[in-house]
């Protein structure tokens, strides 16, 4: 019997494209969807459902103006799909302003804060106003840190999140408290609004057998091995506040494998069919197999952003010149 996962049908697969961390830098994003325009067929790229993997500020001087371009999206291309997950740094730069759901269950962020305190100093956390029932990222994200570079030699922008360039996208100088009154409310809702993970039940890719149907789960920097698998999504899909660190947004070498599922395990779908599990976060540019990693940029000056677009698996950058091509 064949393969029901690889069979090609008559219906055209819709076109998927996953874009990668954009960290604040606005004419990177642009030429990326003008490349993206260039390369898919004008009505599978108005229909398209567009992904975007997370990580939208710090590091790059635009972060306002990349949310703003993130915003305007779905009025400029409403036959789009448009998902927006939440990267770390946007959940620590939600953190800050306070737009988190809270922890529920009558705990409070600050019991998040004992884990880490050994770093407190170090890491120069935040302390100004709002601070008191903060949520650990927030104050990690607008503190100043005092090591001047990172594990790579590259030099700290403010915090150990490079925050500094997002405060000062919006004019204000990093740390400073007046963040809070001068960020939109529809920059505010935006952050509010981003999801921890995306799950789509059909997604096609190209493959030597045919066109496979697979699952797809995006989620910023993956899905933790040795973890049971199913309650690692009902925490993402609640954005369950409690703990301090969100290992799928923000972990590495757990989250850089698709977690092996035994067959006793409750989500056997993950056995049953094909699952894609599409990340950005990690700095590089990974394609095997069903684990895509799409974050050729890591947030340097001198490095493209990237997407791939499903289900060709085409890989396309902000820096690749193409010509536009009227069809």
């Amino acid at each position: 019997m064949s393969d029901p996962t690889s069979i090609t049908t008559t219906a055209k697969p819709r076109v998927v494209i996953c874009i990668g961390d954009i960290h604040g830098y606005l004419a990177k994003l642009q030429n990326l969807w003008s490349n993206l325009q260039s390369v898919i067929n004008p009505e599978d790229f108005s229909s398209a459902l567009v992904i975007f993997l997370g990580d939208y500020c710090d590091r790059g001087p635009d972060t306002k103006k990349v949310i703003d371009f993130l915003i305007n999206l779905p009025s400029s291309y409403p036959n789009q799909k448009h998902v927006f997950l939440s990267g770390n740094h946007d959940l620590a730069f939600a953190a800050f302003l306070g737009v988190l759901p809270e922890p529920g269950n009558g705990a409070s962020f600050k019991e998040g804060w004992k884990e880490y305190e050994v770093n407190e100093e170090r890491e120069g956390w935040y302390k100004g106003v709002g601070y008191e029932n903060m949520h650990l990222q927030g104050r990690m994200w607008a503190g100043t840190t005092k090591d001047r570079f990172d594990s790579k030699g590259i030099e700290f922008m403010g915090s150990v999140y490079d925050a500094e360039p997002t405060f000062e996208s919006y004019g204000v100088p990093h740390g400073s408290a007046d963040l809070m009154k001068v960020v939109p409310d529809e920059h505010m809702k935006f952050l509010a609004d981003l999801v921890w993970i995306h799950e789509v039940e059909n997604v096609c890719i190209e493959s030597e057998e045919g066109m496979k149907h697979c699952k797809l789960i995006a989620v910023h920097a993956g899905l933790e091995e040795g973890t049971n698998v199913e309650e690692q999504l009902k925490f993402l899909r609640a954005k369950d506040t409690r703990l301090p660190k969100v290992e799928a947004l923000s972990g590495r070498k757990s989250v850089w494998n698709i977690p092996k599922i035994s067959v006793s395990d409750a989500l056997q779908e993950l056995t049953e069919k094909p699952t894609i599990v599409v990340s950005g976060h990690h700095g590089k540019l990974h394609v095997e197999g069903l684990r895509l990693i799409i974050d050729e940029g890591g947030g340097l000056e001198n490095n493209p952003v990237a997407a791939i677009v499903l289900p060709s698996m085409e890989l396309v950058r902000d820096t690749d010149n193409l010509t536009k091509v009227n069809v």
